[in-house]
């Protein structure tokens, strides 16, 4: 299947690394808002596009990977573009989720495509691992955990900071509600009580540091609500020790069986990742080969990751699926 990028940051470079690693999928496209003579991808032979010619390929595309940003580009992009090719995009903004949903079911149906939305490891492979839990254990309690690992959010709303050069930030899980959760006793946990924030910072020269330091550790709906940690150091340090972009986490259900609840059950999803855009570019690829048989079989609208067969996700066919995965 011929699979066209749209954006080339981190997300996007993940997708590109991912599909070479995938028999059954090439690159037909890079798409960029960006002057496309500027941009030098991975792949040799392949076309870097302007954004704004992207018409001209509707057919020369089985789907399309959206790697905008979630806070201002997939709401728009994903139901704009789902008007004319089949797409999947990671938008991550979980409260919102089924406002865009709404938005892009309504273009993919008019249009007769097919959109995956919420596609990447949470939501995606995490939000899968919650309602497969959940199902098998009805009584009892679901925890995430995420980390440790870089937050690039959290990391960019630090580097606004008056007086701030760059900044890596880290979300930690709480060792000790880890092994609360994972024990059986269903503890309620506080935000405080589940992550912890550390974060590095490089300071322009004369910033005021305190001063730094307070902003970061009092920011509403960042900081404030979390037990965080600020450490300045040089821009030397920060690209020798903070460069790469890892990430992880772990879904837990603990619940009950039993006529009394006798009995305690403990299921744990967890990942590990060493770069969380090529984990997450995997994960995307994956999920474009359901998308595009979904689509040659004449479905169309909005999905996520719940409405997707593991079939239609895996390169095995289905007979050689049951004979050794089963």
């Amino acid at each position: 299947m011929k699979i066209g990028i749209y954006g080339y940051g981190n997300l996007g470079r993940g997708v590109e690394n991912a599909i070479t690693r995938n028999a059954d999928m090439e690159l037909a496209a890079v798409f960029t808002r960006r002057d496309p003579a500027s941009l030098k991808i991975a792949t040799t032979n392949v076309p870097v596009v302007a954004a704004a010619e992207l018409p001209q390929w509707t057919d020369r595309i089985d789907v399309l990977v959206l790697c905008g940003g979630s806070a201002t580009d997939l709401p728009t992009m994903t139901p704009e573009l789902a008007k004319r090719f089949h797409v999947v995009d990671s938008y991550d903004n979980h409260s919102k989720i089924p406002v865009h949903y709404a938005n892009v079911d309504a273009t993919a149906k008019e249009s007769g495509h097919v959109a995956l939305i919420s596609c990447g490891w949470d939501p995606g492979m995490f939000s899968l691992n919650r309602v497969y839990a959940e199902a098998a254990l009805p009584d009892g309690s679901n925890y995430t955990f995420w980390g440790r690992g870089v937050s690039q959010g959290h990391s960019d709303a630090i580097r606004r900071i008056e007086g701030v050069v760059d900044a890596r930030q880290y979300t930690v899980p709480v060792p000790e509600a880890l092994e609360r959760v994972r024990s059986g006793e269903n503890p309620q946990l506080t935000t405080r009580q589940k992550h912890k924030r550390e974060c590095y910072v490089v300071a322009a020269e004369g910033a005021d540091l305190e001063a730094i330091r307070q902003t970061i550790v009092t920011m509403p709906g960042y900081f404030a609500d979390y037990d965080t940690t600020v450490e300045f150091i040089t821009m030397e340090e920060l690209r020798r020790n903070h460069s790469d972009l890892p990430h992880g986490g772990s879904v837990i259900r603990t619940g009950v069986t039993g006529i009394n609840g006798e009995h305690h059950q403990c299921i744990e999803y967890s990942l590990r990742l060493d770069s969380n855009p090529e984990f997450t570019g995997s994960v995307l690829a994956a999920f474009c080969r359901a998308v595009d048989r979904m689509a040659k079989r004449g479905e169309c609208g909005c999905k996520t990751v719940f409405d997707i067969a593991p079939v239609d996700v895996s390169p095995i066919p289905r007979e050689e699926l049951i004979a050794h995965m089963l």
